[in-house]
């Protein structure tokens, strides 16, 4: 049996075990990206009428990107207070599969997030917001939307290996530095006079699904969770889980 094959035998195993599971990650989900589709979309649809808020606009799309690749569930809200992502671990490696059907099986994971995250919050950013549709055809917008997907599976690989390698108390630092270094790079593109949102609005626009940037974070998207998956079964196979 593959890898990929395994990987999926253990996925749909959790998902008919508790069938809830997926219930209770759409409804988070929702919740959730409901929640910042709103707040943003009021936000850029100012920015795009020519109001001032640049940076803030930036630092919502950001924040919000670095989340997509969560699934938003309890035991992922107890990561901190019960360690859950390293009992999950330890129950995983004690399954009879490999350790790399086990990372590939987090990575099928994070696809899932991805997916059902960045579906519900551009469906409801592009449907509540007149100005945004305004300013970005559908072919266009979806070019938007990939875009910034590309740029949160970029950091998707890093997600992963920090989850397979900390507990969760040092996991929820580590993450709290990757979103204050994303923020501090947004501050700086705004101090040299660019904001990333507009210049995605204005690649986006020209080029649609053709979109050299759209296409090109997707590649290095792809390229950073296998380069970062490397890392982490290698990582993998010398953790203590006691």
């Amino acid at each position: 049996m593959t890898t990929l094959k395994q990987a999926w035998v253990i996925v749909r195993s959790e998902f008919l075990g508790d069938r809830w599971k997926l219930l209770w990650a759409l409804l988070f989900a929702i919740v959730f990206m409901g929640y910042f589709s709103a707040i943003t979309g009021m936000v850029i649809d100012d920015t795009l009428t020519g109001h001032d808020k640049q940076l803030l606009s930036d630092f919502l799309m950001v924040t919000t990107m670095l989340m997509l690749v969560i699934t938003f569930s309890r035991r992922t809200m107890k990561y901190i207070s019960e360690d859950s992502y390293t009992r999950m671990l330890a129950y995983m490696r004690a399954l009879p599969v490999p350790v790399a059907a086990v990372l590939c099986k987090r990575k099928l994971d994070t696809l899932f997030a991805v997916a059902m995250n960045s579906t519900i919050y551009f469906s409801l950013l592009y449907a509540l917001n007149p100005g945004i549709r305004a300013e970005l055809p559908l072919a266009s917008y979806l070019a938007f939307a990939f875009t910034w997907i590309g740029y949160s599976l970029i950091i998707a690989g890093m997600y992963i290996m920090i989850e397979f390698s900390v507990s969760g108390v040092i996991y929820f630092w580590s993450i709290s530095v990757i979103l204050l270094l994303a923020l501090g790079v947004s501050g700086m593109v705004y101090l040299t006079g660019g904001s990333i949102l507009l210049a995605t609005v204005a690649v986006s626009k020209e080029w649609g699904l053709f979109s050299p940037l759209m296409w090109g974070t997707l590649v290095l998207g792809v390229l950073s969770i296998q380069l970062f998956s490397r890392w982490t079964l290698h990582r993998l196979k010398s953790r203590d889980l006691v």
